[in-house]
């Protein structure tokens, strides 16, 4: 097909030309057998752009090279953000089996451009006059980084290096793929059936929503345990059917890693080896340290003396913990050590006899609906942006709701989409991304931000109830949405959450404080039955147990960190990943009682792709940052203190990556933080 063929056609397709209602795609002209040929099209074209700007023959220009570049494959952008959109939230066995085939062909696809000798040389040719072209701090950023990218990418490898490095990429994004997909199925095809004599302990909610789960599993009048974490967790906090709780707990951790076709642990092995090799290739010692070279971070070395105090007091903690749970235990009748299929359900105990109350009283005032109301109303205030729900517009899924923003003035700024609840053809877990980004170059572009959660849909009629840690998952990606729609920049490459990986969770992390500001409790944690704000004793407790349970989960945490660093900072790939995961826990002293929070064979943030690859530290990064960052509000006295929110806004959230973040966050803040107040926060010291 030649270029002028592929740009008719792309002129006349749904997943490229949006003219749906507000500028959105129109989802219901939108086939999954459209996506294949569209692609097709689409890298044709693509290529053929990046081919007249690499063989100009005129001097390189920003206009001519780097603007020329930022704004080339604008259909592959369109078709591509709305198939891996698809691909997580509302996935098939052909979308499946296209992103199988879509995978490696991208990764070819851009590693032919990374590798295209012409289009680095005027690449290169820039960077080299960087100082004499007097270019704003945003624009030279961004040729900065678009040079050390190329590098990086192995643009100065001879032509074998590049021949081999090609294959590695293609090889890494079908592993990806096929990981992703393995979960997936891991996740969907388990599920336990239970009839009322096995309910002891669970309250209505739950039981609410194990119905609903049961009747789509064609089950109707049995109650289901799924592998979706707003099932799976309390169940194994209430249950008291300890021979259950295993059986959940056991399917659980072993996703993954259940033997024949979905079994990851090949998948896993040589991931590992071709990341040590691509390491290699470009010049670094190892994968960590090439994926932390653009990063605030910089070495493993300063990961891990982040990781590892951290980790020190976290087992102390546990250990205390352990301690009362064992005692909490035995005075139940209970002989058995504590396991880990245990250690939620007597933490649950523990925490009620510590401070009278537990996670099912705060459940009926965290209605989804006013949780949402919540995150627009401190949007509001911080930012003064404005939310418009949009009814009947289609979107990927039925269930996808659609929202206008508009600025303090009532003019339109973009569109925030999300999509809330769990169901088998959506990957577990919550997430942020674009079908849009927001920018100012050429004829600039309007966010076009999503949301995907996996909450326990509710019976019909019934209001949908979050626990606390639900609510904040979803203030956290409300936090990432809101850094997508107040981007404030001129280039595409560092709009929104293009930042480096260890500042992206930053702003995300950082909103989760205002969801327990007592004055955001009071207007909206509302008794989905009377109406009632939470009472103020309940607010109190919950407040006074903010740190309870932080051993816990900072050991379920840090020990994945620390074990996605030992996999990356070696450098090569360890023979048996799974039996080097379990040498790793013991040589950092894992409680017994304790799991990873995501073990390896389902460990999607470093494995279903290279995103959080030697990254996963960089929640904890984030959160020193964004401890040090609310306790600035705090010293004014005033959560929403409009000054602040102003630096924040201009710093943090509409920044992008456009300046390096340290500069951004000192000019926030005025300094860099200590981990003091992260640690204090987490109730560690």
């Amino acid at each position: 097909m030649s270029s002028e063929a592929a740009a008719i056609d792309l002129e006349n397709s749904a997943l490229t030309l949006w003219n749906g209602p507000l500028g959105l795609p129109d989802f219901s002209r939108i086939g999954d057998g459209d996506f294949g040929p569209v692609f097709d099209a689409a890298l044709k074209v693509h290529a053929a752009e990046i081919d007249v700007i690499a063989n100009s023959e005129d001097r390189p220009t920003v206009d001519n090279t780097l603007k020329a570049l930022e704004l080339a494959g604008d259909a592959l952008d369109r078709v591509s953000s709305i198939f891996w959109c698809r691909a997580g939230a509302h996935t098939n066995e052909d979308i499946q089996a296209l992103e199988r085939d879509i995978s490696p062909k991208m990764a070819r696809h851009f590693s032919a451009i990374s590798m295209n000798e012409k289009l680095f040389a005027r690449i290169d040719d820039l960077y080299e006059r960087r100082a004499s072209l007097n270019l704003d701090p945003e624009t030279l950023r961004v040729l900065e980084r678009s040079w050390k990218g190329f590098v990086r990418a192995g643009a100065k490898l001879y032509a074998e290096g590049k021949k081999r490095l090609a294959a590695i990429n293609e090889e890494l994004a079908s592993l990806g793929a096929k990981f992703g997909q393995n979960v997936l199925a891991d996740e969907r095809d388990w599920v336990l059936f239970l009839g009322e004599s096995d309910l002891a302990g669970l309250p209505e909610f739950l039981k609410s929503s194990m119905a609903q789960a049961a009747e789509s599993h064609g089950q109707k009048g049995r109650y289901a345990v799924t592998l979706s974490r707003s099932i799976y967790e309390p169940f194994t906090t209430f249950s008291q059917r300890r021979d259950l709780r295993e059986k959940a707990f056991r399917a659980f951790t072993m996703r993954g890693q259940n033997g024949g076709a979905t079994d990851n642990g090949a998948v896993v092995k040589r991931t590992l080896e071709l990341r040590a090799e691509k390491a290699k290739l470009v010049g670094y010692e190892s994968f960590a340290a090439l994926k932390l070279d653009d990063t605030m971070a910089k070495t493993p070395a300063a990961v891990m003396s982040l990781l590892e105090p951290v980790w020190d007091k976290a087992r102390e903690k546990a250990a205390a913990d352990e301690i009362d749970l064992q005692r909490i235990a035995a005075a139940e009748g209970s002989n058995e050590k504590l396991a880990a299929w245990d250690w939620r359900h007597y933490q649950e105990k523990l925490r009620a006899e510590k401070y009278a109350f537990d996670e099912a009283e705060l459940k009926p005032y965290l209605q989804l609906e006013r949780v949402i109301k919540a995150c627009f109303d401190v949007a509001t205030r911080l930012f003064c942006v404005t939310f418009v729900e949009r009814q009947g517009i289609p979107a990927w899924h039925p269930d996808a709701r659609v929202f206008e923003v508009r600025n303090a003035n009532g003019s339109f700024r973009g569109l925030f989409l999300a999509d809330y609840f769990a169901r088998p053809s959506k990957r577990s877990g919550a997430w942020m991304s674009a079908l849009q980004s927001g920018y100012k170059l050429g004829k600039g572009s309007t966010p076009i931000i999503y949301n995907i959660m996996n909450f326990a849909k509710p019976a019909e009629g019934e209001p949908a109830l979050l626990s606390l840690d639900e609510a904040k998952t979803l203030f956290h990606e409300f936090g990432h949405a809101l850094h997508g729609m107040l981007t404030d920049v001129t280039w595409p490459s560092v709009a929104g959450t293009s930042v480096s990986r260890d500042f992206v969770e930053l702003p995300s992390q950082l909103y989760e404080h205002w969801l327990t500001v007592p004055e955001v409790l009071e207007k909206h944690a509302l008794h989905y039955k009377t109406g009632k704000p939470m009472p103020k004793a309940l607010l109190d407790k919950m407040l006074a147990a903010r740190t309870f349970g932080a051993g816990f989960n900072t050991v379920e945490f840090t020990s994945s960190a620390l074990v996605d660093m030992a996999y990356h900072a070696r450098p090569d790939a360890p023979e048996n990943p799974l039996a080097f995961e379990a040498e790793t826990l013991e040589k950092l002293h894992m409680p017994d009682a304790i799991v990873m929070r995501h073990r390896t064979p389902h460990f999607q943030h470093v494995f279903s792709g290279e995103g959080y690859s030697a990254g996963y530290y960089s929640y904890m990064w984030s959160e020193v940052l964004d401890a040090d960052a609310f306790a600035a509000f705090e010293e004014t006295g005033n959560a929403f203190d409009p000054a602040m929110a102003e630096r924040l806004r201009k710093y943090i959230y509409s920044a992008g990556g456009s300046a390096d973040p340290e500069e951004l966050y000192t000019a926030f803040r005025g300094k860099m933080p200590t981990p003091d107040a992260m640690m204090e926060k987490r109730g560690l010291i």
